[in-house]
């Protein structure tokens, strides 16, 4: 599975590009090395046939939970109370009674997002006393068996509180010291109950392995957005700037305009990145206005079969429609938008670099027959083709043979 994959691609119409001008592009050792018509096919290099398909960057997962995941498995009966803190404690219950094989769970689920098209995704892993780093080693092990092909950021994430169970702080120092990527958090006042002490510790640990940090925030109106104050303080104070994600940030969807809008300019101004899944259930931030004010926004699915909810797909293109109906976009130009919160927003927002379709950029490639990106965002058509690193991993949905294997 090295890198060094060869292949031209001829005729095909990167992010739609007039249905007469399509184009051919070239990669040498897993990169994109030139795009242009009728380019000459060095010698050994395989060729596919585009036809004029449209084509995209490799999909990008901002927000998901690869160790919660029960897919594949037998259907689980959902019987958990409406509370958040319901939901938590159920699903820690569950993974302890059932052995959840966080490893095996992991690498299906992810594999599933692969053969779809998504070459990069970040991914929330739940460290508890409960559980220790059991979590974090299954999704370890599949970050390393899909390193040549799929990009895995794992977050440490205290998916039970960090301070009300103690031992917890500790156990985030290890996931890190072990290898996740990023330090995660969770409403500082309504699970932790001490926001200036949960966000003190949290900062801290981050500062002590220099990594970035991603918090969900699940508060709403003004407890929300006591909490997002104190979050950019901190960026502010702490020289933070770029390296700072919320997830959800459900209160910025309750705030009045006002309010709203002077803490999107505090979010840009930090480069602080807001996350979403576009919930159905909850008010959410206004994507439109976000962007205006110069934050970068980036689509997940959040959890994906699990014990929280029965839904979600690894299809980043059905995500991307999902945030287009949840915002009422209809224009082309605004599906588009869309399709960029699970692309280039996605990339610049989680930090993942050599993105895009341009020369010198991973040769991460989807191709589907549709004529436009609104078209691919609305029908979600099948993809023809997915190539990670140069390598061709999946066609027509299916992933080849030897990477299903892993």
């Amino acid at each position: 599975m090295a890198s060094s994959h060869s292949l031209l691609l001829r005729r095909v119409r990167p992010f739609g590009r007039a249905p007469g001008s399509p184009v051919d592009l070239l990669v040498r050792d897993g990169r994109i090395a030139q795009i242009g018509p009728d380019l000459a096919a060095p010698a050994d290099t395989p060729v596919e046939e585009g036809g004029g398909a449209l084509l995209l960057p490799g999909l990008v997962e901002s927000h998901t939970h690869l160790d919660k995941t029960l897919w594949g498995m037998d259907w689980y009966r959902n019987e958990v109370g409406p509370q958040l803190t319901d939901r938590i404690e159920n699903e820690r219950a569950f993974r302890h009674a059932s052995g959840h094989d966080a490893r095996a769970q992991s690498l299906a689920l992810a594999k599933a997002f692969l053969a779809l098209g998504t070459t990069r995704l970040r991914t929330h892993v739940d460290i508890d006393t409960q559980a220790g780093l059991r979590h974090l080693e299954g999704t370890l092990a599949t970050r390393e068996a899909l390193r040549a092909l799929q990009q895995i950021q794992i977050v440490a994430f205290p998916q039970s509180g960090l301070l009300g169970r103690p031992g917890t702080a500790e156990l985030l120092d290890q996931a890190l010291a072990r290898g996740a990527d990023v330090l995660g958090g969770l409403d500082p006042c309504a699970i932790d109950g001490d926001p200036v002490r949960s966000l003190d510790l949290l900062f801290a640990l981050a500062g002590k392995h220099g990594c970035p940090l991603d918090i969900h925030l699940h508060e709403p109106g003004a407890m929300g957005a006591f909490s997002l104050d104190l979050i950019l303080q901190r960026t502010a104070a702490l020289g933070l700037q770029g390296r700072v994600a919320v997830s959800h940030g459900f209160c910025l969807g309750d705030l009045a305009e006002r309010e709203r809008d002077a803490l999107l300019a505090r979010m840009a101004k930090l480069g602080v990145v807001l996350v979403t899944s576009a919930s159905p259930s909850r008010s959410v931030p206004p994507l439109i206005a976000c962007r205006q004010a110069g934050v970068t926004v980036c689509g997940g699915n959040d959890g994906i079969r699990d014990t929280w909810s029965p839904y979600g797909n690894p299809d980043m293109l059905e995500r991307a429609m999902l945030i287009g109906m949840r915002y009422n976009l209809r224009r082309d130009d605004e599906i588009e938008i869309a399709l960029d919160t699970v692309t280039q927003s996605g990339a610049r927002g989680c930090g993942f670099g050599d993105y895009g379709l341009e020369a010198g950029c991973r040769a991460d490639l989807v191709l589907v027959d549709a004529q436009t990106v609104a078209q691919a965002v609305v029908a979600r058509p099948v993809r023809r083709l997915v190539v990670a690193g140069g390598r061709i991993v999946a066609r027509d949905g299916v992933l080849e043979t030897g990477v299903a294997g892993l």
